[in-house]
């Protein structure tokens, strides 16, 4: 077993092979600077020659030294100013978590490195340390110091913990997971590795400052600098990655000796972590996040979807029971407020939500969600597709199925649609006195009302009888309804194509929309303003950072419509009610109980044209898809 310090070796090798190549740029800037003083003190001297030959030789060499000194000085700020990218994180103050510093400082005491000098807390399920040692980083020079007068103390880096882990993990599990990332302050400190960190990170951000050039004339230092950077990344890349890998070796080879078992189970509660983390963030807060809600507890969300997932997967059976143990997050002294902090900044990161909590983007709890997130994204995405419908123009509109008699009273899914603004605008008090409610749940027709849903072959559906014509006739039901859904796409396998294709279209409208709203919110001088770094060139770019899912095709916009129309029917007509799952997101909750078969018969009428499926399943739930429905 090698020792660190071996590691560390191979590390501050690889570190004087960067630092080389430092030392070679410098070299080249100065070359012709060199041969010009040669040439200039030659002449002095008289040991080289006073022709016409050497003198255009002096004149084009002091030419080319002035210029390579103005390059390499332009070089050589923008690496020096050049703020290089940080993690977004949340800060942790010593006084807000004093536990888990102390518990740091014991775990560096016993490892023999120095400590961290700050934790910071980041919506991921990973940990690191993190040079901050920038001038732009630090804290602001006191007033009334001299500009020279202070010298920049060598700081150690930043500790970064992944907020799930806090939210998880046991106190024991989390002191093993963080032994080999402290035990990296050991070789970090090193100077020449230090060094050769601060050149490749400077490199890094003056690429960052030449990429957002955009104007051609003006921005050419820029383009030039950005060329020179990436030509020496690109000389020291090998050297930086081994050196990078050598400085792991060496800190995890240290941390052998402290909970060394524990570090086992702690890395398979990673993993676990990870998994949950993505569900959570996918099936979970996107659906919220896209309708301007952002779920103010995702570190605590992930405990209950880890334990369901220990619940359904018998690979993760026992995990659940480490929960009597003392979890992490007590180490902080108020967990509620950073889990806040850091689910509002996973939300500006995977998203591109605003920085700060607003009219159009506040905080939901837990409790809140299936009324306040799921059942509004199903009547919103319900009247979406019936806003498309209403759009579609005459002769994309399905005929309806002919009639044999006279028109005396015409099949509810002849009405002409109801455009979406009359929907929206309608009211329990609009309808008729003898229909319940659209907002009461209606398990069957009224008494004194016949059924709209029956059979096609039965003789009430075909022309009056003489002795009933004078009777008055049921109005068409007001409001939108799933019959009408379920009637339009189920003309054949190409039915939908028209819908999808408009659908998509209007999604993709209502993004930009959201898109330019959030861009004219601000940038990231109030992610600066709350204590959250980028460095340059990494919110300028636009957010989200890390986008959690690929667009979404018009069969699966389709679907997801037809989905929550299904849905609103059941909640208005057959006492359904909207609910969470943790690991699923939105879910229909029939009799206290998840409805998990729906999206079988949705796909069946979204692709193939078919609705028996989905007809037999609403019959099985008691849905009345010719009821109205509420919509937002």
């Amino acid at each position: 077993m090698a020792s660190p310090e071996t590691g560390v070796l191979a590390a501050r090798a690889r570190a004087l092979a960067v630092l080389r190549i430092r030392s070679t740029a410098l070299a080249v800037a100065l070359l012709p600077a060199a041969v010009a003083v040669v040439l200039l003190a030659g002449r002095a001297t008289g040991h080289l020659g006073a022709g016409t030959g050497w003198d255009l030789a002096r004149w084009i060499t002091g030419g080319l030294a002035v210029v390579s000194l103005l390059l390499a000085a332009l070089v050589a700020v923008v690496v020096a100013r050049a703020r290089p990218a940080l993690s977004p994180s949340v800060p942790i103050s010593e006084k807000s978590a004093p536990d888990l510093y102390r518990l740091v400082r014991d775990l560096a005491d016993r490892l023999e490195v120095p400590a961290p000098s700050a934790i910071a807390l980041t919506p991921d399920c990973d940990s690191w340390l993190e040079d901050r040692t920038h001038r732009a980083h630090g804290p602001p020079r006191r007033s009334g110091a001299p500009a020279g007068g202070e010298r920049r103390v060598p700081e150690a880096p930043v500790l970064v913990i992944g907020s799930p882990f806090l939210w998880w993990m046991r106190v024991a599990e989390l002191r093993a997971l963080l032994a080999p990332v402290v035990a990296g302050t050991g070789p970090s400190s090193h100077p020449d590795i230090a060094a050769a960190r601060r050149f490749i990170r400077g490199l890094d951000a003056a690429v960052a400052v030449a990429a957002r050039a955009r104007r051609p004339v003006r921005d050419l230092p820029l383009r030039f600098v950005g060329r020179v950077a990436r030509l020496l990344l690109r000389a020291g890349r090998e050297h930086a990655t081994i050196m990078e890998r050598a400085v792991a070796t060496a800190a995890s080879e240290r941390a052998q000796t402290v909970d060394y078992g524990l570090r086992i189970v702690a890395q398979e509660q990673v993993g676990l972590a990870y998994a949950g983390w993505d569900r959570l963030l996918t099936r979970v807060a996107l659906p919220a996040w896209r309708m301007g809600r952002w779920p103010s507890r995702l570190d605590a969300g992930v405990v209950s979807a880890l334990t369901e997932l220990s619940r359904r997967d018998r690979l993760a059976d026992g995990f659940a029971s480490r929960l009597g143990e003392r979890p992490a997050c007590d180490l902080l002294e108020e967990p509620g407020a950073i889990d806040r902090a850091a689910s509002l900044l996973a939300a500006r990161l995977f998203h591109g939500g605003p920085a700060e909590p607003g009219p159009d983007w506040s905080p939901v709890g837990w409790n809140q969600y299936p009324e306040e997130v799921v059942d509004r994204k199903w009547r919103l995405e319900a009247a979406r597709l019936h806003r498309v419908l209403d759009n579609l123009p005459a002769t994309a509109l399905p005929a309806p199925p002919p009639a044999s008699a006279a028109p005396a009273q015409e099949p509810a899914s002849a009405a002409p649609p109801l455009s979406y603004a009359r929907t929206a605008a309608r009211t329990p008090g609009d309808r008729p006195a003898e229909r319940p409610s659209a907002d009461e749940p209606s398990l069957g027709p009224p008494a004194d009302e016949p059924s709209l849903s029956l059979p096609a072959d039965e003789p009430s559906l075909g022309p009056p009888a003489a002795d009933r014509r004078d009777e008055p006739q049921p109005a068409p039901a007001p409001g939108p309804t799933l019959a009408r859904v379920i009637d339009r796409l189920a003309q054949g396998e190409s039915a939908g194509d028209l819908v999808a294709a408009r659908l998509g279209a209007e999604v993709e409208r209502e993004e930009r929309e959201e898109a330019a709203r959030q861009a004219a919110r601000g940038t990231s001088q109030q992610d600066a303003a709350l204590g959250v770094a980028w460095g340059d060139g990494m919110a300028e770019g636009g957010l989200p950072l890390f986008p959690l899912q690929p667009p979404r095709t018009g069969r699966e916009l389709l679907a997801d419509h037809v989905t929550a129309m299904v849905c609103c029917a059941a909640v208005d007509t057959a006492g359904a009610a909207p609910g969470l799952d943790w690991l699923d997101g939105p879910a229909l909750l029939v009799d206290g109980a998840r409805r998990a078969d729906l999206g079988r018969p949705v796909l069946s009428l979204v692709d193939d044209g078919d609705a028996e499926p989905l007809r037999g399943w609403l019959t099985t739930i008691g849905v009345r898809p010719e009821k109205p429905v509420r919509l937002v």
